[in-house]
């Protein structure tokens, strides 16, 4: 077991686990200086037209430029479309209450308390959360229009300059991600391809030079496997490309989510490789680095001779299929391989849900009451107050308003460090040792992009810091670009994070003790599905039809990795949950860290493990062995169900179950390695036995560790 799982590194300190945090969520990545720049100018760009047309809504215009740039110009465009369809509704009902309700201050009251209920069960039931939250958050920014004391005409016109420069700060932002495509001129697929390959040799060259594969190697390997190869699938059937080389192209990315998925098992194997070996591994990196160059030159590669040996490295299993795989590049490309066995057709994904669940669901109306309930509560209080600069009361509702409630402290922890960051530091301190030497929108503008350039590059870690970054933008933007001057006085930071503070003790009061949901009850829900879905790609696909069996797996793996990244983020999320069962809920969470890299690991040996129940090309067994192989799979997947049932706790813990699974387990296990022994060559029944050893181990071991756990639950 040592061998597959690598224990977590020793933390000297709170402070070293923080500071080791922090190193690995803002060290550069690919491609994150060009996301980072592409972010800051665009937010310049409006920033500049705001600041010289002066423009109403320039800060939240700016903002927005920050948030909409994507790592690729169909996310960027995909978002853009569906924030401007939630800002325009949102303009709709706005306008529509100004007309109905305007002249009635108790109807007024509960039309503005009706939006805010709206905004919040379109959070919560619509599947499209750019769409339903910009909806929201267009009511929370102009909600103080409704009570200035001005003309019907001007609160409508400035509700229209809302709408209408956001939605041109998203049009300037796509054009720009338009541009910036245009000039790199680079195949989105194709960039999905070689860095799936260079990570690949990369892993080979660590395995030849007899080094230990890094943690930041062995992630990247296992996140790309488990991420699979749906994305760039979906490129290819939107992309309108010739359907031949549409073909050849998928052919290629099946080829290549194979040769990832067999990689990522190696450093759970590998433990050394003899010096004489070294030349066919070292082989195998070259022919993988000519395809990587030939496609980035629109080139067949032209490979060099595969090794003439059939036997499998000792400690190294799966040598043979990598190999194979290798080999098919060349052929398919040259069209010497037929394509459909290595990608599913070219058929449309059916498109998602526009609902998450029945239009009046409980807890849809719940999350609506309690998030109405909160920001209603903010808007009576600054109003009560006369202080309508703390009107960011009622945006901290809608931005930090989440399910669990370990989820929501963890948002609002961010916001607030974010307020303190971006308003009392960079804000604040620009405002005090900067400012009074700038004499020029050139000099605020180098100002302007230092500011946000800090903020894009922590807005671009993962999502548990991400937000931080955001909110930094956000704080900067709100005290020096609302008015079109520079900002002197210190009363701006002042309100913003005080109204801040107002809407998290409002959201603590509203959301934690009104049918709170902790996270720590989640995350058992969420584990046991992702068990029972791994029990799923255990007994692998329902249809016979080679290509459908490869679109169902796809699709399960896609599921799999999403329950298992929803673990690790409610997990997360507990940390900031308090209350008596918080010592047994952090016990948990130490365990589901625990359990994080074996399940991971589980789940990539189990895609590799898939490719011999498929019968894809180089991984062709006798029948015999196909069924021994399913007989076992079967078996493992029935006590990953049993694992999953005492997750949730819907069955009794039998032990003598638990035993006759496990003896069960033993004959299968001893049929495979029989009919492989008979029926394959040496080096490919090394490669099956091992694996499927492998399996058993880390499934037997995850299983009794759940039991241990879940004993007295």
């Amino acid at each position: 077991m040592a061998s597959i799982v690598q224990p977590l590194p020793a933390s000297n300190g709170r402070l070293d686990w923080l500071r080791e945090w922090l190193r690995s969520e803002l060290a550069p990545y690919p491609g994150r200086f060009a996301l980072v720049g592409r972010m800051v100018t665009a937010s310049t760009l409006v920033m500049i037209l705001s600041m010289t047309f002066k423009l109403p809504y320039g800060a939240y215009a700016a903002i927005y430029a920050v948030i909409l740039s994507r790592e690729n110009l169909e996310a960027t465009a995909n978002a853009v479309r569906m924030i401007a369809i939630g800002f325009v509704l949102a303009g709709a009902y706005l306008i529509l209450g100004l007309m109905l309700a305007l002249g009635d201050p108790t109807l007024r009251f509960f039309w503005i308390s009706a939006g805010f209920f709206l905004g919040f069960w379109s959070m919560s039931a619509l599947s499209n959360y750019a769409a339903s939250g910009r909806f929201g958050y267009l009511l929370a920014i102009t909600v103080t229009l409704w009570d200035r004391h001005t003309t019907a005409a001007s609160k409508v016109e400035n509700t229209l300059w809302a709408v209408g420069v956001i939605t041109l700060a998203s049009v300037i932002t796509l054009m720009l991600e338009i541009a910036f495509a245009a000039f790199t001129r680079s195949d989105t697929v194709i960039d999905a391809i070689v860095e799936r390959l260079a990570c690949v040799e990369e892993l080979l060259t660590h395995c030849l030079a007899s080094n230990t594969e890094s943690s930041r190697l062995r992630t990247r390997v296992s996140r790309l496997a488990m991420t699979g190869t749906s994305g760039m699938r979906q490129k290819l059937r939107r992309a309108g490309f010739d359907p031949e080389y549409a073909a050849e192209m998928g052919a290629v990315v099946g080829l290549t989510g194979r040769l990832v998925d067999l990689a990522a098992t190696l450093p759970y194997f590998v433990v050394g490789v003899p010096a004489g070996d070294g030349a066919r591994i070292g082989k195998l990196a070259k022919r993988i680095t000519t395809i990587r160059e030939a496609l980035l030159a629109g080139l067949v590669p032209q490979l060099p001779e595969a090794s003439g040996d059939s036997e499998s490295l000792p400690g190294f299993p799966l040598l043979v299929e990598m190999e194979q795989t290798v080999s098919l590049f060349h052929q398919t490309l040259r069209g010497a391989e037929s394509l459909h066995v290595f990608a599913p057709p070219a058929v449309e994904a059916p498109s998602k849900r526009f609902l998450t669940g029945a239009l009046l669901d409980s807890e849809h109306l719940k999350f609506a009451l309690r998030g109405c309930l909160a920001s209603t509560s903010c808007y009576v209080i600054f109003n009560t107050l006369f202080w309508p600069e703390i009107s960011t009361a009622v945006t901290t509702c809608f931005l930090t308003a989440l399910t669990t409630i370990g989820a929501s402290h963890q948002k609002q922890t961010l916001r607030f460090a974010g307020a303190l960051i971006g308003g009392f530091g960079v804000g604040m301190g620009a405002q005090i040792f900067i400012l009074p030497w700038i004499d020029s929108i050139a000099g605020f503008t180098v100002l302007y992009i230092a500011a946000i350039g800090v903020a894009a590059w922590i807005a671009t870690s993962s999502p548990r810091l991400s937000y931080l970054g955001v909110q930094v933008a956000v704080a900067f933007c709100l005290i020096n670009l609302p008015e079109f001057r520079f900002q002197t006085s210190l009363t701006v930071a002042r309100d913003r994070v005080v109204g801040i503070l107002l809407g998290l003790v409002v959201m603590w009061l509203c959301f934690d003790q009104l049918w709170s949901k902790p996270a720590a009850a989640e995350i058992r829900t969420t584990l046991a599905s992702a068990l029972r879905l791994l029990a799923r790609l255990a007994r692998g696909p329902v249809s016979r039809d080679l290509s459908q069996a490869i679109d169902e797996s796809h699709s399960l793996r896609d599921s799999i990795n999403a329950q298992l990244d929803r673990v690790r983020s409610l997990a997360d999320g507990m940390l900031f949950e308090f209350g008596p069962s918080r010592r047994r809920d952090l016990e948990l969470r130490a365990c589901i860290w625990r359990w994080q890299p074996q399940l991971r690991t589980l789940f990539v040996m189990r895609i590799a493990s898939l490719k011999y129940r498929l019968q894809a090309p180089g991984f062709k067994v006798p029948e015999k062995v196909a069924l021994s192989q399913q007989g076992y799979d079967e078996g493992s997947a029935r006590l990953l169900e049993h694992m999953a049932d005492q997750v949730d706790g819907r069955t009794p813990r039998v032990a003598n179950s638990v035993v006759r699974q496990h003896e069960l387990l033993d004959g299968m296990l001893r049929n495979v390695e029989a009919e492989a022994s008979r029926g394959l060559p040496t080096a490919q029944a090394m490669s099956l036995v091992t694996l499927v050893r492998e399996i058993d181990t880390l499934t037997r071991s995850f299983a009794a560790e759940i039991t241990t756990e879940f004993a007295g639950s």
